[in-house]
Order: structure tokens, then sequence, then C-alpha cells
């Protein structure tokens, strides 16, 4: 068993897509076989894991994408010009 970790380690913050994906993961797990308990065929459970895996993997691309264009910006997604604003009055 390991002890505290020492202070000189920075503690990682935590990474919200990573433990979106693992749920997501998980669900795509759970509904079929809640699916298939409740008797449902396992052909149609079968392609709603699947249906469920694509979601999951093209949202997890997208948000990853997101982040990396967010951090090349640093942490904006629209840059103002002062001749763009409205005028305050």
């Amino acid at each position: 068993m390991s002890g505290p970790r020492p202070t000189s380690e920075p503690r990682r913050a935590p990474d919200a897509v990573t433990d979106l994906v693992r749920w997501a993961a998980f669900s795509c797990v759970l509904v079929p076989m809640v699916l298939i308990w409740y008797g449902t065929s396992p052909a149609g459970a079968a392609g709603t894991a699947l249906g469920l895996a694509a979601m999951t993997g093209a949202c997890c691309f997208l948000m990853r994408r997101s982040e990396r264009a967010g951090s090349r910006r640093g942490g904006r997604h629209i840059r103002e010009r002062a001749e763009d604003r409205a005028p305050v009055d």
C-alpha cells in the first residue's frame, strides 16, 4: 500500500471529457443489457449498442477538437476587434 503523495508532485486536474466518455462507454454496455432484460431482440439491442458507440465516438472527437482549438486561442472562441464592438453611449 502506498502512502500519501509527496507535496512536490502537482495534482492533476480531473479531465471532464475523459469522465464523460467513461460514462458514455458504460451506457453503451448497460443500455443493451437492459433492453435484452426487458425482452428486446438481441439484434435490436446490438443495433442500439452500435448507435450509442458511434455517437460516443463522434462526441469524443468533437470535444477533443474543441479543447485543442480553445487552447490554441487562449480559451476564447470568438475574437473581438475594437471596430466590431457596439459603441457605448
